[in-house]
């Protein structure tokens, strides 16, 4: 067995690369040779008074792999600008614990660990660029992103992939962050990138708009959007119901969670989670945030990425439509086929760090 850090995965993996990776594990969905489970969090209560321990996964199966993804943190929502975000972190903040373990479907063995980080970052930014491949049009040159982390860089890093891209205007809150993105992503990919003070002036005049954010509230307002822009998301609380009225198509990349209703004190709607099973008092429950809509909205009975790949859905018809791709769903797959390219070529390039593979073996039957 391997173990491949990020430090490997930032040398040997890109957004651009990505991309068909991806798409050819979308696409097997359709013909029964993939899978996934959605992502299900489990709330503890923890020491922190203002938190809650959550433990993540999800898993998928492609090309013979079968990937299960890891998250273990402890989650606070501090009150902020746009009512508020949620903040993550392992042992202390600024670590962070989650990794993807794959095994071989010929013959159950476990062949290998990647951290789930640089992967994570690289997954959403391919799989937003599919949309964009998609439904964008096709001379769209500007960028409006709302953002400034791992995520908004990986959005644009595909988007340049898979359109004539030259400026992007980018906002977020903190004004030091927007900046040190900008002049980044300017030398990382020779386009003209400018930090701005309002998430308006992002998005007004933008051929493609992304919104990148860990906040609970919208970011967009539904006048902002101009006839012909594209639009995606990272989480469904980013978008509200005017904006989505505006929107001529609406695709989902695939199934986003499993059908939830609140059920008592374990089942729960919560947060950015897309479905949530909670531990804990009546008084510890009430730490956590609700999910900001009261029912889920966004992507119920919209057509999908198979559904637009395979000619069962329409997508863009004229520059005058206003598209959305919601980027969400597949998340398990996702983390299968870029896990196994990535451990792949790790093994191929003599790359990783070696684990006995008889650690994870035993001799009792289980």
């Amino acid at each position: 067995m391997i173990f491949v850090h990020n430090d490997v995965v930032r040398q040997i993996l890109t957004v651009k690369e990505s991309i068909p990776v991806l798409e050819s594990a979308f696409r097997q969905v359709e013909t029964g040779q993939a899978m996934e489970r959605p992502r299900i969090d489990m709330y503890m209560p923890c020491e922190q008074p203002e938190g809650y321990y959550r433990w993540g996964s999800s898993e998928g199966t492609n090309d013979g792999l079968f990937a299960i993804r890891m998250k273990s943190d402890i989650i606070t929502w501090p009150k902020g600008q746009g009512g508020g975000t949620e903040e993550k972190y392992c042992v202390k903040p600024g670590t962070w614990c989650g990794f993807v373990m794959i095994f071989n479907c010929a013959n159950g063995e476990p062949i290998g660990f990647v951290n789930d980080g640089e992967i994570s970052r690289i997954r959403v930014g391919a799989a937003a660029a599919i949309g964009a491949s998609n439904l964008a049009k096709k001379n769209s040159t500007k960028v409006g992103m709302l953002g400034s982390g791992g995520m908004a860089r990986a959005y644009l890093e595909g988007f340049c992939a898979v359109r004539p891209i030259s400026s992007c205007r980018v906002f977020s809150p903190t004004k030091k962050n927007r900046e040190a993105y900008a002049e980044e992503m300017s030398k990382a990919l020779g386009i003209d990138v400018v930090a701005v003070d309002t998430a308006e002036e992002a998005v007004r005049g933008a051929d493609i708009v992304a919104t990148c954010t860990d906040t609970m509230s919208p970011t967009i307002k539904a006048e902002w959007l101009e006839p012909g822009v594209h639009v995606t998301d990272l989480c469904e609380e980013e978008i509200d119901d005017e904006c989505l009225a505006r929107m001529d198509v609406k695709i989902r990349q695939g199934e986003g969670g499993l059908p939830l209703k609140e059920q008592g004190r374990i089942m729960r709607l919560v947060g950015h989670s897309p479905v949530a099973y909670v531990a804990g008092t009546e008084e510890e429950i009430r730490r956590l945030p609700p999910k900001p809509q009261a029912k889920p909205k966004i992507a119920q009975g919209w057509p999908n990425y198979c559904d637009l790949f395979y000619g069962r859905a329409k997508g863009r018809e004229n520059d005058q439509q206003i598209t959305f791709y919601h980027n969400f769903g597949n998340q398990g797959l996702a983390f299968s086929s870029l896990g196994g390219y990535v451990l792949r070529k790790a093994q191929q390039l003599q790359l990783g760090r070696q684990i006995p593979t008889e650690w994870f073996l035993q001799d009792v039957r289980n």
